[in-house]
């Protein structure tokens, strides 16, 4: 089985930490990881690097990019035990609005702190 790849923007020390800390999990190797401010073009799959590093993408085994909340649900719905149920709070029609509006607001302190993007990427 394929499995979703995530699209994470390594430059930014939040999500460097919290990509790291989910590869760490047991259930971390069923998302494959790209670091978009370190990858050549190739890793990218034809997405554009500065959207990309915009908001977390997800490319579902079909071949279908999802981003922002839609994104993280699949993330986390990949994993077990309490994340697997917050993918499926995140992606539930009611929910996801919500938690887009929130991710909308997480983006916005982002740039506050994010590391500019490494020159060979």
């Amino acid at each position: 089985m394929e499995r979703p790849i995530a699209f994470y923007d390594g430059a930014c020390p939040v999500c460097a930490r919290e990509v790291a800390w989910l590869r760490t999990r047991p259930e971390g190797e069923r998302v494959a990881w790209v670091d978009v401010a370190a990858c050549d073009e190739a890793a990218l799959g034809g997405l554009d690097r500065d959207q990309a590093l915009a908001r977390m993408h997800v490319r579902l085994p079909d071949g279908r990019v999802v981003a922002g909340a839609a994104a993280f649900a699949v993330i986390w719905g990949s994993m077990g035990g309490w994340l697997g149920r917050l993918g499926r709070l995140v992606g539930h029609p009611l929910v996801r609005p919500i938690a887009d509006v929130a991710y909308a607001g997480f983006l916005a302190l982002r740039r506050l702190w994010r590391r500019p993007r490494q020159a060979n990427a």
